[in-house]
């Protein structure tokens, strides 16, 4: 079965139904009685509510009701919270203003819920919501993170007095001004991470229902992880006691971290479906996506690297200002702290770090994790620092990066994390070779002659997936344990169900989890089903992100099999009268070592339930459960190379190459890796080039739709060199590391790095769009 097993390039089961125009979405659900939801959301960034008169709303065709947020806060829901709680570096917690899912007196940002219309259909509740008469009282907004610090900022949340959440440090002060003090050379960036809009194929989506006869709530969303979205609203928002809700997650078109969290809506169309008497669906258009979607990165920092007279770090010092938006969501305080600052040796032997992070409120959307979730900032942070060092000491950047590798695993960095398997230096010779780094400089002069400025820039990434051990990230703070679950159903007739706590919303889990049980058991993959994202299905999980689902997730499938060999083995040995240690299972046989003896695996299942000739004392069936929670985190890790030729009169630059050495440990499916690496180098370099999410002084969004927000397009992209090295993983049964966010965090700054390269200045921010470039470069000239 070696075809279709660990290690095959399998095609994906789904695409069938996705190319098919198959698939099942939140907003292809229709049920009896179905209504529709439109948002009244707040025109203002920064307001107080006066008044709300919404009875010509009512009187207008197909009007249900129209809600309110004194409403539902008298019926008992719950502030949205974040799960993650960080103190400051005095001790003191995070200062959580109130998110109410409509807001009551207070309006944070443009796009803030106020209330809610249910009509017939959605034109009719949307033309009613144009009757709706808001009063408002404008207040000041300030909308830039810097700016919200400042003395005489408007007040956004009285719980945070100076906007401030928290100021929060890592590593050691001392030993870094100390090493900052001793070093030969010091270099000095100050670096910005420009905030992005997450953008999946599909909107967000909800639908409400309440069963009056069962006192029961069915929500269908878009979420990438129900179970959490069920404890979250059960334990906190108090929608409905957890046994009472249950959270189907169908087909979700892309998530990339935006689709965690719990918004406003889900909790709004449960509790009107209840008010109401019927169910209540909602679907965002683009514009509410970009309005209310939580954004991602917004960093500003200040670094310090300190160098040894060999050109060896010895300290790093790191001051970040993160932007969290109008309100904390669910992950946000996680993002720019222990996503962040642990990562910031890099694949560097640091002796010395200290960070220190203040995150702070505006008048903008929430802000929390997105593809990567502050490993992209680290990241950028250091190769940013790495190239200019190298730079200014002038030398290669890559043998600067050469001499300050980890080369001894495991390592324990000054910022928490131990690094438990490696080889840097190889990924750094993969991409070399494969970019002809050495035959750069006669490149470069070709390029001269044709009147185009040639560049080459790298980054050399780390980061930290499967995030895990539960003990340990509830000991810094996270409200939720992250191990998963999985249950192995293994039918009479010899079909395997695996249900898993995972969540799939594009990664191809219907495949891979397929080749993980076919490996094990040699059954052919068709015969295994994937069953994930319905709380009434599977049991507890934790979902999927930050690359969990096959370092854990996958890891919890192998416990759970495990059992089931055990058992199917012992059944066969009893069945063949042999010994059990002498049983094996392979090519969809269960076989007895060294002997002719067999019998075909769906006798082995049917056996089981038939139950007329087992062991004694065993129970009947072959199903089993396992719960796997992570020894450490995993650290998948690369080298990027990029080289790209900027038209001076213009500003325009064409990636040439882009070249992608990665070590994710064992591989399941290349085919559908690669596929994640493309995908994660297109965000990247759309981040690098031409993503940005603007407001203007007032809080108003400037880049509400596609016409304003630039996406990377097929004519952006370069056809992209990727190889793989592998160090296995040693913290989890597979080997595996991750592979899903790798290319949005290692390619911004291998471009950015390479477009300073090419036009000989090295200050220009993301994105560097054709403007900025020709900016920059007639700078120098």
């Amino acid at each position: 079965m070696g075809v279709e097993g660990i290690g095959a390039r399998v095609a994906r089961k789904e695409d069938k139904r996705f190319l098919t125009g198959k698939g099942r979405y939140t907003d292809d659900m229709v049920v009896p009685g179905m209504k529709f939801a439109f948002f009244i959301r707040s025109p203002h960034a920064h307001a107080k509510i006066r008044s709300i008169d919404a009875s010509s709303a009512k009187a207008m065709p197909g009007v249900i009701d129209v809600l309110d947020g004194k409403q539902l806060l008298a019926d008992g829901i719950g502030n949205l919270i974040c799960g993650w709680m960080i103190h400051s570096k005095d001790g003191s917690p995070m200062k959580m203003g109130a998110w109410r899912p409509l807001a009551v007196d207070t309006v944070r940002y443009v796009g803030d819920a106020v209330a809610v219309v249910v009509a017939d259909t959605l034109a009719e509740a949307r033309d009613a919501a144009e009757a709706v008469e808001i009063d408002y009282e404008q207040l000041t907004a300030v909308v830039q993170a810097v700016d919200a610090l400042k003395s005489g900022a408007p007040q956004i949340h009285p719980e945070a007095e100076g906007n401030l959440i928290f100021d929060w440090q890592l590593g050691d002060p001392a030993a870094t001004d100390q090493a900052l003090a001793d070093a030969a050379h010091v270099t000095e960036i100050e670096l910005h991470n420009n905030r992005l809009s997450p953008n999946p194929m599909e909107p967000r989506a909800a639908l409400g229902i309440y069963d009056s006869a069962e006192d029961h709530y069915t929500c269908y969303t878009t979420s990438q992880n129900p179970h959490v979205a069920r404890l979250v609203m059960s334990a906190f928002y108090n929608v409905a006691p957890e046994n009472k809700l249950r959270v189907i997650a169908p087909d979700v078109g892309g998530g990339f971290g935006s689709k965690i969290y719990i918004y406003p809506e889900e909790i709004v169309c449960l509790w009107a479906s209840k008010k109401t008497g019927v169910p209540v669906k909602w679907n965002s258009d683009r514009t509410e996506a970009f309005l209310t979607d939580a954004h991602g990165r917004d960093h500003v920092s200040k670094v310090r690297m300190a160098f040894d007279k060999d050109h060896r770090i010895i300290g790093l010092k790191v001051d970040t200002i993160a932007n969290l938006g109008a309100y904390m969501s669910l992950f946000s305080s996680a993002v720019p702290t222990y996503l962040y600052a642990t990562l910031l040796s890099g694949q560097y032997d640091i002796p010395a770090i200290h960070a220190n992070v203040r995150t702070v409120y505006t008048n903008t959307a929430p802000v929390d994790a997105y593809r990567g979730a502050g490993r992209p900032e680290a990241t950028y942070l250091l190769e940013r620092t790495m190239e200019t060092a190298a730079r200014e000491l002038g030398v290669s950047p890559a043998e600067l990066r050469r001499k300050n590798f980890i080369r001894e695993f495991p390592h324990q960095t000054p910022v928490i994390m131990n690094y438990d398997a490696g080889d840097y230096e190889a990924s750094l010779n993969a991409a070399m070779q494969t970019s002809d780094w050495n035959g750069f400089a006669a490149r470069r002069a070709e390029a001269a002659g044709r009147g185009k400025k040639r560049g080459i820039g790298m980054s050399c990434y780390i980061e930290a997936c499967g995030i895990a051990p539960s003990q340990a990230v509830g000991s810094l703070g996270a409200g939720v344990g992250l191990w998963e679950s999985a249950e192995v159903r293994v039918n009479a007739v010899g079909t395997i169900e695996v249900l898993t706590g995972s969540h799939s919303h594009g990664q191809g889990h219907e495949t891979t989890f397929a080749q993980l049980v076919s490996d094990r058991l040699g059954v052919p993959i068709d015969s295994v089903s994937i069953v994930h994202g319905d709380t009434d299905k599977v049991q507890m999980g934790m979902g999927t992100y930050g690359s969990r689902s096959g370092a854990v997730g996958m890891s919890a499938v192998v416990k759970a099999l495990d059992k089931v060999e055990a058992k199917a083995k012992k059944i066969a040995a009893h069945l063949m009268e042999a010994d059990e240690s002498d049983i094996v299972i392979e090519n969809g046989e269960v076989k007895v070592a060294g002997t002719d003896k067999m019998l075909p695996w769906f006798q082995v299942a049917l056996a089981a339930y038939t139950a007329h000739n087992l062991p004694s004392g065993m129970e009947p069936g072959l199903k089993e459960t396992a719960f796997y929670d992570p020894s450490n985190f995993t650290f998948p890790a690369g080298c990027y190379i990029c080289e790209v030729e900027v038209d001076p009169e213009t500003g325009k630059t064409d990636i040439i190459q882009f070249v992608a050495a990665d070590d994710f440990g064992n591989i399941i499916n290349p085919m559908i890796v690669e596929g994640q690496v493309h995908g994660g180098i297109a965000q990247g370099i759309g981040q690098a080039l031409l993503e940005a999410v603007h407001y203007d002084e007032n809080g108003q969004l400037l880049t509400a739709s596609f016409m304003d927000y630039a996406m990377p397009r097929a004519d952006d992209l370069p056809s992209f060199q990727v190889s793989h090295q592998v160090t296995p993983s040693p913290s989890n049964p597979l080997g595996i590391k991750g592979c899903g966010e790798a290319g949005a965090i290692g390619s911004p700054p291998a471009l950015i790095n390479a477009i300073t390269d090419a036009i000989g200045n090295n200050m220009l921010t993301m994105p560097a769009t054709p403007q900025k470039v020709w900016m920059a470069a007639r700078a120098v000239n």
